[in-house]
Protein backbone atom coordinates (compact mmCIF):
# COMPACT_ATOMS: atom_id res chain seq x y z
CA UNK A 1 0.00 0.00 0.00
CA UNK A 2 1.29 3.36 -0.93
CA UNK A 3 1.04 6.52 1.65
CA UNK A 4 0.81 9.83 0.85
CA UNK A 5 0.21 12.85 2.60
CA UNK A 6 -2.67 15.63 1.16
CA UNK A 7 -0.63 17.60 -0.96
CA UNK A 8 0.25 21.32 -0.17
CA UNK A 9 -2.97 23.99 -0.58
CA UNK A 10 -2.07 27.55 0.74
CA UNK A 11 -4.46 28.71 3.61
CA UNK A 12 -5.97 32.26 2.47
CA UNK A 13 -3.85 35.25 3.60
CA UNK A 14 -4.61 36.93 6.62
CA UNK A 15 -6.27 40.24 6.09
CA UNK A 16 -4.66 43.40 7.25
CA UNK A 17 -7.07 43.91 10.59
CA UNK A 18 -5.75 40.32 11.65
CA UNK A 19 -2.04 40.78 10.35
CA UNK A 20 -2.37 44.52 12.45
CA UNK A 21 -3.88 42.40 15.28
CA UNK A 22 -1.37 39.23 14.84
CA UNK A 23 1.62 42.65 15.48
CA UNK A 24 -0.05 43.78 18.11
CA UNK A 25 -0.46 39.86 19.58
CA UNK A 26 3.27 39.53 19.24
CA UNK A 27 4.54 42.65 20.93
CA UNK A 28 1.89 41.11 23.77
CA UNK A 29 3.45 38.08 24.08
CA UNK A 30 7.10 39.94 23.92
CA UNK A 31 6.28 41.76 26.85
CA UNK A 32 5.31 38.86 28.96
CA UNK A 33 8.44 37.30 28.29
CA UNK A 34 10.50 40.19 28.87
CA UNK A 35 8.29 40.43 32.68
CA UNK A 36 9.01 36.93 33.30
CA UNK A 37 5.22 35.60 32.92
CA UNK A 38 5.37 33.00 30.88
CA UNK A 39 5.88 31.62 26.87
CA UNK A 40 3.29 34.84 26.15
CA UNK A 41 1.06 32.28 23.90
CA UNK A 42 -2.15 32.99 25.42
CA UNK A 43 -1.75 36.90 25.74
CA UNK A 44 -1.11 36.82 22.21
CA UNK A 45 -4.13 35.23 21.54
CA UNK A 46 -6.31 37.18 23.60
CA UNK A 47 -5.14 40.31 21.83
CA UNK A 48 -5.43 39.13 18.90
CA UNK A 49 -9.38 38.01 19.42
CA UNK A 50 -9.94 41.40 21.10
CA UNK A 51 -8.42 43.22 17.91
CA UNK A 52 -9.98 40.60 15.30
CA UNK A 53 -13.37 38.65 17.08
CA UNK A 54 -13.36 36.73 14.15
CA UNK A 55 -9.29 35.27 14.35
CA UNK A 56 -10.37 31.63 15.81
CA UNK A 57 -12.26 30.93 12.45
CA UNK A 58 -10.25 32.95 9.97
CA UNK A 59 -6.92 30.99 11.42
CA UNK A 60 -8.23 27.69 10.94
CA UNK A 61 -9.54 28.38 7.29
CA UNK A 62 -8.26 26.31 4.77
CA UNK A 63 -6.00 24.53 6.72
CA UNK A 64 -5.76 20.53 6.96
CA UNK A 65 -6.83 19.74 10.85
CA UNK A 66 -5.48 17.36 13.11
CA UNK A 67 -6.89 17.36 16.58
CA UNK A 68 -6.41 15.34 19.99
CA UNK A 69 -8.93 16.11 22.88
CA UNK A 70 -9.55 13.97 26.02
CA UNK A 71 -8.61 14.74 30.14
CA UNK A 72 -5.32 13.01 30.03
CA UNK A 73 -2.73 12.85 28.00
CA UNK A 74 -3.51 15.59 25.40
CA UNK A 75 -0.21 17.40 25.38
CA UNK A 76 1.80 14.55 24.92
CA UNK A 77 -0.35 12.91 22.53
CA UNK A 78 -0.53 15.88 20.24
CA UNK A 79 3.51 15.79 20.50
CA UNK A 80 3.66 12.21 19.08
CA UNK A 81 0.82 13.06 16.33
CA UNK A 82 2.58 16.50 15.38
CA UNK A 83 6.16 14.29 15.21
CA UNK A 84 4.35 11.47 13.24
CA UNK A 85 2.98 13.71 10.61
CA UNK A 86 6.66 15.90 10.11
CA UNK A 87 8.05 12.39 9.67
CA UNK A 88 5.98 12.13 6.78
CA UNK A 89 6.46 15.63 5.58
CA UNK A 90 10.45 15.36 5.27
CA UNK A 91 11.84 18.36 3.96
CA UNK A 92 8.16 19.93 3.86
CA UNK A 93 8.29 20.14 7.86
CA UNK A 94 7.39 23.84 7.18
CA UNK A 95 3.76 22.82 6.14
CA UNK A 96 2.99 22.10 10.00
CA UNK A 97 1.97 23.83 12.72
CA UNK A 98 0.91 22.86 16.09
CA UNK A 99 0.40 24.62 19.43
CA UNK A 100 3.29 22.94 21.18
CA UNK A 101 3.55 24.42 24.33
CA UNK A 102 -0.20 23.04 25.12
CA UNK A 103 -2.09 26.40 25.17
CA UNK A 104 -5.51 24.73 24.14
CA UNK A 105 -8.28 27.33 24.67
CA UNK A 106 -9.21 29.26 21.92
CA UNK A 107 -6.68 31.90 22.81
CA UNK A 108 -4.00 29.60 22.77
CA UNK A 109 -4.84 27.74 19.51
CA UNK A 110 -5.22 31.36 17.60
CA UNK A 111 -1.60 32.85 19.28
CA UNK A 112 0.03 29.44 17.65
CA UNK A 113 -1.59 29.62 14.39
CA UNK A 114 -0.92 33.48 14.12
CA UNK A 115 2.55 32.40 14.03
CA UNK A 116 2.40 30.16 10.73
CA UNK A 117 0.24 31.99 8.25
CA UNK A 118 1.33 29.82 5.33
CA UNK A 119 1.37 26.60 6.76
CA UNK A 120 -1.46 24.20 6.02
CA UNK A 121 -1.16 21.41 7.91
CA UNK A 122 -2.47 22.20 12.04
CA UNK A 123 -1.58 19.41 14.60
CA UNK A 124 -3.56 20.88 17.51
CA UNK A 125 -4.16 20.40 21.44
CA UNK A 126 -7.49 20.91 21.90
CA UNK A 127 -9.07 21.60 25.48
CA UNK A 128 -13.07 19.38 26.11
CA UNK A 129 -14.64 22.68 25.49
CA UNK A 130 -13.13 23.62 22.95
CA UNK A 131 -14.32 20.78 20.43
CA UNK A 132 -17.40 21.84 19.25
CA UNK A 133 -16.21 25.42 18.36
CA UNK A 134 -13.24 23.67 16.52
CA UNK A 135 -15.67 21.11 14.66
CA UNK A 136 -18.36 23.86 13.60
CA UNK A 137 -15.76 26.85 12.69
CA UNK A 138 -12.53 24.51 11.69
CA UNK A 139 -14.07 21.68 9.83
CA UNK A 140 -11.12 19.27 10.98
CA UNK A 141 -9.89 15.87 9.11
CA UNK A 142 -9.05 14.00 12.05
CA UNK A 143 -10.15 14.20 15.86
CA UNK A 144 -8.67 12.21 18.22
CA UNK A 145 -10.80 11.31 21.64
CA UNK A 146 -8.40 9.84 24.13
CA UNK A 147 -10.34 9.42 27.76
CA UNK A 148 -12.46 11.10 29.94
CA UNK A 149 -12.26 11.75 33.76
CA UNK A 150 -12.81 14.11 36.17
CA UNK A 151 -10.87 16.82 36.23
CA UNK A 152 -11.11 20.49 37.65
CA UNK A 153 -14.48 20.02 39.35
CA UNK A 154 -15.10 23.32 39.47
CA UNK A 155 -14.92 23.84 36.05
CA UNK A 156 -15.99 20.81 34.33
CA UNK A 157 -18.46 19.53 36.73
CA UNK A 158 -20.05 17.10 35.21
CA UNK A 159 -17.88 15.03 32.27
CA UNK A 160 -21.24 13.60 30.52
CA UNK A 161 -21.71 17.16 29.77
CA UNK A 162 -18.74 16.83 27.78
CA UNK A 163 -19.62 13.98 25.65
CA UNK A 164 -22.94 15.11 25.15
CA UNK A 165 -21.53 18.68 24.01
CA UNK A 166 -19.23 16.04 21.22
CA UNK A 167 -22.23 14.56 20.58
CA UNK A 168 -24.19 17.15 19.44
CA UNK A 169 -20.86 18.75 17.53
CA UNK A 170 -20.74 15.88 15.16
CA UNK A 171 -24.30 15.05 14.59
CA UNK A 172 -24.33 18.39 13.61
CA UNK A 173 -21.35 17.99 10.89
CA UNK A 174 -22.87 15.04 9.28
CA UNK A 175 -20.60 13.48 6.92
CA UNK A 176 -19.05 16.58 6.77
CA UNK A 177 -17.80 15.90 10.18
CA UNK A 178 -14.06 14.55 10.90
CA UNK A 179 -13.01 11.40 10.74
CA UNK A 180 -12.80 9.96 14.74
CA UNK A 181 -10.14 8.17 16.42
CA UNK A 182 -11.67 6.60 19.35
CA UNK A 183 -10.79 4.86 22.37
CA UNK A 184 -12.75 1.98 22.35
CA UNK A 185 -12.40 0.97 26.27
CA UNK A 186 -13.54 4.55 27.44
CA UNK A 187 -17.41 3.73 27.57
CA UNK A 188 -18.00 8.07 27.59
CA UNK A 189 -15.84 8.19 24.81
CA UNK A 190 -17.84 5.79 22.64
CA UNK A 191 -21.22 6.85 23.12
CA UNK A 192 -19.46 10.62 22.69
CA UNK A 193 -18.64 9.52 19.09
CA UNK A 194 -21.47 7.37 17.93
CA UNK A 195 -22.60 10.02 16.41
CA UNK A 196 -19.82 10.29 14.09
CA UNK A 197 -19.41 9.92 10.02
CA UNK A 198 -16.82 7.44 10.84
CA UNK A 199 -14.80 6.21 13.99
CA UNK A 200 -11.91 4.37 13.91
CA UNK A 201 -11.88 2.43 16.98
CA UNK A 202 -8.47 2.34 19.62
CA UNK A 203 -8.38 -0.42 21.92
CA UNK A 204 -6.30 1.54 24.52
CA UNK A 205 -4.69 -0.56 27.96
CA UNK A 206 -4.84 2.51 30.79
CA UNK A 207 -5.03 1.51 34.77
CA UNK A 208 -8.11 3.54 35.22
CA UNK A 209 -11.93 2.89 34.37
CA UNK A 210 -13.60 4.51 37.58
CA UNK A 211 -15.07 7.21 35.99
CA UNK A 212 -16.42 4.19 33.33
CA UNK A 213 -18.49 2.80 35.86
CA UNK A 214 -21.89 3.58 34.52
CA UNK A 215 -23.09 3.22 30.89
CA UNK A 216 -23.70 7.12 29.55
CA UNK A 217 -26.48 6.18 27.67
CA UNK A 218 -28.85 4.65 30.23
CA UNK A 219 -27.14 4.93 33.33
CA UNK A 220 -26.74 0.95 34.41
CA UNK A 221 -23.74 -0.63 36.02
CA UNK A 222 -21.68 -1.57 33.17
CA UNK A 223 -20.35 -5.46 33.59
CA UNK A 224 -16.69 -6.28 32.43
CA UNK A 225 -15.78 -9.47 30.34
CA UNK A 226 -12.34 -11.25 29.99
CA UNK A 227 -11.95 -11.56 25.81
CA UNK A 228 -8.19 -13.06 26.50
CA UNK A 229 -5.40 -12.96 28.95
CA UNK A 230 -4.74 -9.80 30.52
CA UNK A 231 -7.55 -8.05 28.43
CA UNK A 232 -11.30 -7.08 29.97
CA UNK A 233 -13.97 -5.40 27.34
CA UNK A 234 -16.90 -3.37 28.98
CA UNK A 235 -20.59 -4.07 28.07
CA UNK A 236 -23.88 -2.30 29.27
CA UNK A 237 -26.53 -5.20 30.28
CA UNK A 238 -28.80 -2.82 29.66
CA UNK A 239 -28.71 -1.53 26.36
CA UNK A 240 -27.22 -2.01 23.41
CA UNK A 241 -24.29 -0.12 24.17
CA UNK A 242 -21.21 -2.27 24.53
CA UNK A 243 -17.27 -1.96 23.54
CA UNK A 244 -16.82 -1.63 19.79
CA UNK A 245 -14.09 -3.88 17.87
CA UNK A 246 -11.06 -1.98 17.56
CA UNK A 247 -8.77 -1.29 14.43
CA UNK A 248 -5.55 -0.64 16.46
CA UNK A 249 -5.37 -3.20 19.72
CA UNK A 250 -2.68 -2.06 22.68
CA UNK A 251 -1.14 -5.49 23.49
CA UNK A 252 1.59 -5.85 25.93
CA UNK A 253 4.40 -3.55 24.41
CA UNK A 254 3.03 -3.50 21.02
CA UNK A 255 0.41 -2.01 18.91
CA UNK A 256 -2.08 -4.76 16.30
CA UNK A 257 -2.40 -2.65 13.21
CA UNK A 258 -5.50 -2.93 11.51
CA UNK A 259 -3.94 -6.00 8.90
CA UNK A 260 -2.81 -7.82 11.97
CA UNK A 261 0.57 -6.83 12.23
CA UNK A 262 1.73 -6.08 15.40
CA UNK A 263 4.45 -3.10 16.15
CA UNK A 264 7.00 -1.99 18.77
CA UNK A 265 7.07 1.40 19.39
CA UNK A 266 10.33 2.80 20.44
CA UNK A 267 8.94 5.53 22.77
CA UNK A 268 11.32 7.88 24.60
CA UNK A 269 8.43 8.92 27.28
CA UNK A 270 8.12 6.61 30.04
CA UNK A 271 4.53 4.46 30.98
CA UNK A 272 1.97 2.20 29.65
CA UNK A 273 -0.51 5.09 29.14
CA UNK A 274 1.49 6.36 26.65
CA UNK A 275 2.05 3.59 24.51
CA UNK A 276 -1.82 3.70 24.62
CA UNK A 277 -1.39 7.87 23.29
CA UNK A 278 0.83 6.43 20.85
CA UNK A 279 -1.64 4.02 18.94
CA UNK A 280 -4.22 6.94 18.69
CA UNK A 281 -1.54 9.12 17.49
CA UNK A 282 -0.43 6.17 14.95
CA UNK A 283 -4.07 6.01 13.83
CA UNK A 284 -4.46 9.38 13.38
CA UNK A 285 -1.41 9.68 11.38
CA UNK A 286 -1.55 6.92 8.46
CA UNK A 287 -5.25 7.68 8.53
CA UNK A 288 -3.52 11.10 7.18
CA UNK A 289 -1.63 9.38 4.68
CA UNK A 290 1.76 9.01 7.12
CA UNK A 291 3.49 4.95 6.16
CA UNK A 292 3.37 3.51 9.66
CA UNK A 293 7.09 2.86 10.56
CA UNK A 294 7.91 6.63 9.38
CA UNK A 295 5.44 7.69 11.78
CA UNK A 296 6.93 5.55 14.39
CA UNK A 297 10.48 7.20 13.53
CA UNK A 298 8.59 10.41 14.15
CA UNK A 299 7.44 9.43 17.70
CA UNK A 300 10.64 8.35 18.56
CA UNK A 301 12.18 11.56 18.59
CA UNK A 302 9.61 13.44 21.16
CA UNK A 303 11.27 13.30 24.87
CA UNK A 304 9.64 15.63 26.89
CA UNK A 305 6.56 17.27 25.73
CA UNK A 306 6.20 20.39 27.02
CA UNK A 307 8.29 19.59 30.35
CA UNK A 308 6.51 16.28 30.77
CA UNK A 309 9.30 13.65 32.11
CA UNK A 310 11.63 16.14 31.26
CA UNK A 311 14.99 15.73 33.90
CA UNK A 312 16.19 19.47 35.46
CA UNK A 313 18.57 20.64 37.66
CA UNK A 314 17.47 22.74 40.71
CA UNK A 315 20.90 24.06 42.43
CA UNK A 316 22.32 20.18 44.29
CA UNK A 317 19.22 18.01 42.79
CA UNK A 318 18.70 15.94 39.96
CA UNK A 319 14.96 15.64 39.73
CA UNK A 320 12.36 13.95 37.09
CA UNK A 321 9.31 16.10 36.49
CA UNK A 322 5.64 14.40 36.46
CA UNK A 323 2.55 16.08 35.72
CA UNK A 324 -0.44 14.52 37.29
CA UNK A 325 -4.04 16.95 37.26
CA UNK A 326 -6.41 13.96 38.50
CA UNK A 327 -6.65 10.58 39.92
CA UNK A 328 -7.01 9.01 36.42
CA UNK A 329 -3.40 10.59 35.78
CA UNK A 330 -1.74 9.63 39.71
CA UNK A 331 -2.85 6.28 38.84
CA UNK A 332 -0.51 6.28 35.54
CA UNK A 333 1.85 8.35 37.27
CA UNK A 334 2.16 6.81 40.40
CA UNK A 335 4.21 3.53 39.57
CA UNK A 336 6.67 5.74 37.77
CA UNK A 337 8.08 7.44 40.73
CA UNK A 338 11.40 5.11 41.86
CA UNK A 339 13.01 7.32 43.95
CA UNK A 340 12.93 7.92 47.74
CA UNK A 341 11.90 10.23 48.73
CA UNK A 342 9.02 11.21 46.07
CA UNK A 343 7.81 14.59 45.95
CA UNK A 344 4.29 15.42 45.67
CA UNK A 345 3.47 19.43 44.91
CA UNK A 346 -0.37 20.37 45.67
CA UNK A 347 -2.10 23.55 44.02
CA UNK A 348 -5.59 24.17 44.01
CA UNK A 349 -5.72 27.30 41.84
CA UNK A 350 -8.24 27.48 38.63
CA UNK A 351 -5.35 25.79 36.44
CA UNK A 352 -5.62 22.74 38.82
CA UNK A 353 -9.01 23.02 39.51
CA UNK A 354 -10.00 24.20 43.27
CA UNK A 355 -11.71 21.16 44.81
CA UNK A 356 -9.36 18.70 46.09
CA UNK A 357 -11.48 16.45 47.38
CA UNK A 358 -10.16 14.11 44.72
CA UNK A 359 -6.71 13.15 46.53
CA UNK A 360 -9.04 10.54 48.60
CA UNK A 361 -9.46 9.07 44.99
CA UNK A 362 -5.86 8.22 44.69
CA UNK A 363 -4.30 5.20 45.41
CA UNK A 364 -1.40 6.91 47.57
CA UNK A 365 -1.23 3.87 49.82
CA UNK A 366 1.07 2.46 47.33
CA UNK A 367 3.81 4.68 48.31
CA UNK A 368 4.26 2.94 52.08
CA UNK A 369 7.66 2.35 52.92
CA UNK A 370 9.03 5.20 51.50
CA UNK A 371 9.29 8.85 52.48
CA UNK A 372 7.21 11.24 50.90
CA UNK A 373 7.90 15.15 50.83
CA UNK A 374 4.48 17.27 50.48
CA UNK A 375 4.89 20.48 48.93
CA UNK A 376 3.17 23.66 47.29
CA UNK A 377 0.02 25.77 48.66
CA UNK A 378 -1.88 22.89 49.44
CA UNK A 379 0.39 20.75 51.04
CA UNK A 380 -1.33 20.37 54.15
CA UNK A 381 -4.19 18.71 52.34
CA UNK A 382 -2.08 16.26 50.99
CA UNK A 383 -0.26 15.59 53.94
CA UNK A 384 -4.01 14.80 55.77
CA UNK A 385 -4.22 12.21 52.84
CA UNK A 386 -0.90 10.41 53.49
CA UNK A 387 -1.44 10.30 57.06
CA UNK A 388 -4.74 8.65 56.73
CA UNK A 389 -2.70 6.11 53.99
CA UNK A 390 0.04 5.31 56.97
CA UNK A 391 2.79 7.17 53.94
CA UNK A 392 5.99 8.54 56.26
CA UNK A 393 5.70 12.34 54.93
CA UNK A 394 7.24 15.59 55.72
CA UNK A 395 5.35 19.00 54.50
CA UNK A 396 7.53 21.28 53.30
CA UNK A 397 5.19 24.14 51.57
CA UNK A 398 7.79 26.21 49.57
CA UNK A 399 8.95 24.08 46.37
CA UNK A 400 12.17 25.72 46.74
CA UNK A 401 13.38 23.68 49.99
CA UNK A 402 11.28 20.48 49.14
CA UNK A 403 14.21 19.98 46.00
CA UNK A 404 16.70 20.73 48.57
CA UNK A 405 19.89 18.63 49.09
CA UNK A 406 18.73 15.22 47.72
CA UNK A 407 21.35 12.86 45.98
CA UNK A 408 20.73 11.24 42.90
CA UNK A 409 17.74 12.04 40.82
CA UNK A 410 14.57 12.48 42.91
CA UNK A 411 11.12 12.25 41.27
CA UNK A 412 8.48 14.72 41.57
CA UNK A 413 4.82 14.44 40.55
CA UNK A 414 2.78 17.66 40.76
CA UNK A 415 -0.20 19.15 39.94
CA UNK A 416 -0.57 21.54 37.00
CA UNK A 417 0.13 24.92 38.87
CA UNK A 418 4.02 24.13 40.91
CA UNK A 419 4.49 21.83 37.63
CA UNK A 420 4.49 25.27 35.51
CA UNK A 421 6.49 26.79 38.41
CA UNK A 422 9.09 23.80 38.72
CA UNK A 423 9.55 24.18 34.55
CA UNK A 424 10.48 28.22 34.93
CA UNK A 425 12.92 27.63 37.71
CA UNK A 426 14.59 24.63 35.86
CA UNK A 427 14.17 27.14 33.06
CA UNK A 428 12.14 25.48 30.53
CA UNK A 429 9.76 27.45 30.00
Amino acid sequence: MSWSVPARTAPPSPGLRLRLATVMGDLAAGLSRLAGRGSGASIRGQVIARLAPGAFADLLRGRKILAVSGTNGKTTTTHLLAAAVRAGLGDAADRLVTNADGANLHYGIASALSQAPRADIAVLETDERVVGDLIATGAPQVLVFLNFSRDQLDRHHEIKALGRAWRTALEKAGKAGPVIVANASDPLVVWSSSTAAEVIWVETDTQWSADGALCPACGAILMRVRVEAGRDHWDCPGCELTQPEASYVVTGDAIRLPGGETVTPQLRVPGRFNLSNAACALAAAVHFGIDPQTALTGMATVTAPAGRYATAQFGTTRARLLLAKNPAGWAEALPLAASDPVVLAIDAVAADGKDVSWLWDVDYEQLAGRQVIATGPRAQDLAVRLSYAEVAHTVVPDLTEALAGHGGTVDVISTYTPFQRLLKMAGLR
